[in-house]
């Protein structure tokens, strides 16, 4: 019964399928066996893991179980601080994921909170206030301004009812219902102006339903289906990040096993080779990559809530800096969110106006020159009959960020529209209604179409009426011309219409505004009797424009080879309208409305979703249908929402965007990132922001990957060689744990590269170390270990000291790894060219090595723990020229090889 189509069917037949009555409702016993049946009405979902479950759960990945081994073997031979940091580093990373997790989990308990207490019900043949988890199928439920809909309903009565369905379809504009309406094809959820449903608001008017559907069943029901049954999946960065650790793990395995077998075969001490292979493991596999990664993401997270952008998950920092496609809504996102007049058609002329949102200030333009809209009478009157017919009001709201006041609408957002316009003008409610104060009032009915306020008018009265522009033309007899009433012409008719088409073929929402003198008051106000005869002043179109720096952040996505798609509830003419402004599409052709969704299997959207970019009129399952097709294309999707509708697609896309005010608990809980300012343009502040962390973990990778593979050859060339080890154990510890550690944290915090956002994204199977970055970690692990093994080789030769020779080598690598860091901060550009003393923590980092190198080599207590001797001022010149041969290779490299842009290209 649950996936009947209920809006298709009358009241009668749906009562009679439900065996209820709809003026006295179930009975008490029927209702609860239809419980034990059907169960409650509210949301479940599957059983969570427990914390514990998370926590064992973070130690699949291959780099962590590789770091845990090389704990356990670090303890063994004694080196238990070695030990404990891994350990530290791998228990760190775990609980951060758990907290992740935990968040996460968080969404279906925000669903839940939607949920009405209480009900209104009928049964029994009374009216009873029951338990909204009690409510079953058949039940007929009471309704008025202010209720939460407790579950999905089949209306049998309205009475201008009006229900705000933002939170599930988008829209932010109340739906105005009408229970007599039966529909005869598929319709919509948006559309179903007959129904009801669970967790949206009454704001207006009356009605009674029959309920349809509960619990799991109804369309939020379905929606929590949809988010309990997607996993998060891995993110980009992660599998990268697995798969260099799968490899690093394995290469340096069968190295370390090589290694220590030749030195077994040359008669070297098995404990010796031992603890060389143990730290050649050590070396070989980064154990601060994982603490580092953290902190750069930590850290870039604090980044983003500065370009009000409030990141949840940690990975999902640098997932944004792949992101190829943002898939957008348009309200309040793309748009302001705020109804604006923008134009004004009377006296056979079109007015436009300026000025941004609820502010207001602005000015109104004939032709393209500027007019004081007191001077024309026919403007002045239009705008005055708009403030006073009209129940919404404008007020300061506080203050922005500039400085300026900011300002809100109270009452319904068209309305307001029409006070804003007139205050433009210099015209306020306030002042008008201290001398035409309301006296009378025929509310708005969807059926009429129309609003009408009564005033007082020099010693008679007046109605002031807006509505339909179609209807209320046609209630017309004369038209307010030149400060004159003169009866309405033919001609005048069809002025009317053709600009009303014009209006509305721009998806500006078009009122009406006219009046009508009366001699005396009413003493009963009758609709027909005062609706008619209006002397007809002009229209007022009015939309919710484009962001400003939404239209720029636009073009800055197509420059950065970012695709942005729009992505709503609004018709198909408003959809395309906003979408030319913005500079999205030039024509038609890259649009699909939810109906045309319909029609088309996967494979179709699949080949459909490369083109289209304004997806209109489309549902919740539209959206996870769009997201999908275009994930299946190969691309990394931001997708953007702010109702509970939103949250399954937020979920299935690799980076859900919530937004911040107007986002519901449901999205925000759902989302991977919370856009403070509702603003498209921080999300492309994001995606920069998520570009400059993935460059820089790429750098400290570079960076330490490279110093890692030199200390791996230098071990191996020299036992291949016949030649002594140049480091001892506990070196290559020291240079891997501290040394290395300070500089590649500063790679981390390294500023962007001014083209950051002109490049193409990087596409979502490109290897963290691509073709580019493995020839220059080739090229400099070639120079660092020639640099090393030949002062360690004239050393020897020269000194016959075996400890000169490897504090020599000592010492070169650690200057030359030093190097490496500032030579790192850019794969392309010079690091003369990006300026040494750019990066203060670079400076701070690198001073910090040097410490380290200078201490081990001049403290006495020191250099017995390390087997290092003392280094004159002169030998150290010659460590820092073989030094500087590594630097040299590694800067003219960037001359040499092509640029990533060259490549990703070819």
């Amino acid at each position: 019964m649950e996936n009947k189509k209920w809006y298709t069917l009358h009241a009668t037949d749906i009562a009679e399928l439900l065996s209820t009555h709809l003026s006295k409702g179930l009975s008490s016993d029927v209702a609860r066996q239809r419980l034990k049946e059907q169960g409650y009405n509210e949301l479940v979902g599957k059983r969570g893991l427990t914390l514990f479950e998370m926590f064992l759960s973070q130690f699949k990945d291959f780099l962590v179980i590789i770091l845990i081994i090389a704990s356990l073997v670090s303890m063994l031979v004694g080196e238990v601080i070695d030990s404990a940091v891994i350990i530290m580093i791998v228990i760190l990373n775990a609980i951060l994921g758990v907290i992740q997790e935990y968040r996460a989990n968080k969404a279906l308990d925000a669903l839940k909170k939607m949920a009405a207490p209480e009900a209104r019900v009928i049964r029994d043949g009374t009216v009873q206030v029951i338990p909204a988890r009690e409510l079953v199928p058949g039940d007929i439920v009471l309704l008025e301004a202010g209720n939460y809909v407790p579950a999905d309903l089949r209306l049998v009565e309205s009475v201008n009812l009006k229900i705000d369905e933002s939170a599930l379809t988008g829209e932010s504009v109340p739906v105005e219902k009408n229970a007599d309406i039966v529909f005869n094809e598929e319709m919509p959820l948006g559309d179903r102006t007959n129904s009801a449903f669970m967790g949206t608001v009454v704001t207006y008017g009356r009605g009674k339903g029959i309920v349809v559907s509960t619990g799991m069943k109804t369309e939020i029901g379905m929606i929590a289906e949809m988010l309990e049954s997607y996993q998060d999946e891995v993110t980009p960065l992660q599998k990268k990040l697995e798969e260099t650790g799968k490899i690093l793990g394995t290469a340096s395995l069968i190295i370390c096993g090589v290694v220590f077998l030749l030195g077994l075969l040359r008669g070297i001490q098995f404990l010796e080779m031992f603890m060389t292979a143990v730290s050649l493991a050590v070396a070989a596999i980064p154990e601060g990559l994982p603490a580092i990664v953290t902190i750069v993401l930590a850290l870039g997270m604090q980044r983003m809530v500065k370009r009000n952008a409030l990141v949840k998950k940690l990975h999902a920092v640098e997932t944004l800096g792949s992101t190829t496609v943002i898939c957008s809504d348009k309200t309040g996102t793309l748009t302001q969110n705020q109804m604006t007049a923008t134009k004004i058609f009377t006296n056979g002329q079109f007015f436009s106006i300026s000025g941004e949102g609820y502010r207001p200030y602005g000015e109104f333009y004939l032709d393209g020159t500027k007019i004081d809209p007191k001077s024309d009478t026919c403007l002045e009157l239009l705008l005055k009959i708009g403030a006073l017919c009209n129940d919404s009001r404008l007020e300061e709201s506080g203050t922005e960020h500039g400085g300026q006041k900011s300002w809100r609408i109270l009452g319904d957002p068209t309305e307001g529209a029409l006070v804003v316009a007139a205050a433009k003008a210099g015209i306020f409610v306030e002042d008008l209604e201290k001398v035409q104060p309301r006296l009378n009032e025929i509310p708005f009915d969807s059926d009429r179409k129309l609003m009408t306020t009564i005033h007082p008018f020099y010693g008679k009265y007046i109605a002031y009426t807006k509505g339909a522009p179609d209807v209320l033309l046609s209630l017309s007899s004369y038209i307010y011309k030149a400060g004159q009433e003169v009866p309405l012409t033919q001609e005048d008719i069809e002025a009317i219409i053709a600009a009303n088409k014009a209006m509305a073929s721009q998806a500006l929402r078009v009122l009406a505004l006219a009046y009508r003198p009366l001699d005396d008051l009413p003493e009963e106000l009758k609709a027909e009797d005062v609706e008619k005869d209006f002397v007809f002043v002009g229209l007022i179109g009015m939309i919710d424009p484009p962001r400003p720096e939404a239209v720029e952040a636009i073009k800055t996505c197509k420059m950065a080879g970012i695709r942005p798609i729009m992505i709503t509830g609004d018709h198909r003419d408003t959809a395309v309208a906003i979408a030319k402004d913005l500079g999205l599409i030039e024509n038609e052709a890259g649009v699909l409305t939810g109906s045309e969704l319909d029609s088309i299997n996967d494979e179709e959207l699949f080949q459909k979703s490369r083109e289209v970019s304004v997806y209109a009129r489309v549902s919740p399952v539209h959206k996870l249908r769009i997201v999908e097709a275009i994930k299946n294309n190969g691309h990394i999707v931001a997708m953007t929402g702010d109702g509970v509708n939103d949250a399954p697609a937020l979920k299935k896309a690799d980076i859900g965007v919530a937004m911040g005010i107007t986002g519901t608990d449901v999205a925000k809980e759902t989302a991977d990132m919370i856009l403070v300012d509702d603003n498209f343009a921080s999300i492309v502040s994001a995606v920069e922001e998520g570009r400059v962390i993935y460059s820089n973990i790429r750098k400290f990778i570079f960076f330490l990957l490279s110093c890692n593979i030199a200390e791996i050859l230098i071990i191996f060339i020299s036992m291949l060689a016949g030649l002594p080890i140049p480091l001892k154990p506990i070196q290559l510890l020291w240079i891997n744990v501290l040394t290395d550690a300070f500089p590649a944290l500063a790679l981390g915090m390294e500023k962007k590269e001014p083209d950051i956002m002109q490049q193409p994204p990087r596409k979502p199977e490109e290897p963290i170390i691509d073709t580019r970055m493995r020839r220059q970690i080739a090229i400099q692990s070639i120079f660092m270990t020639i640099s090393v093994l030949g002062i360690f080789v004239f050393t020897l030769k020269y000194t016959d000291s075996i400890e000169k020779a490897r504090t020599f080598a000592f010492a070169t690598l650690i200057f030359s790894e030093i190097l490496r860091a500032f030579s790192a901060r850019s794969e392309t550009h010079s690091v003369f060219k990006i300026g040494f003393f750019t990066n203060h923590f670079m400076l701070w980092g690198t001073f910090i090595s040097l410490i380290l190198l200078l201490a081990v080599i001049y403290v006495p207590f020191l250099r017995t723990i390390f087997d290092t001797t003392y280094l004159s001022f002169y030998e150290m010149d010659i460590v820092i020229i073989f030094g500087l041969i590594p630097f040299a290779a590694a800067e003219m490299s960037k001359i040499f090889l092509p640029s990533r842009r060259s490549l990703s290209n070819s």
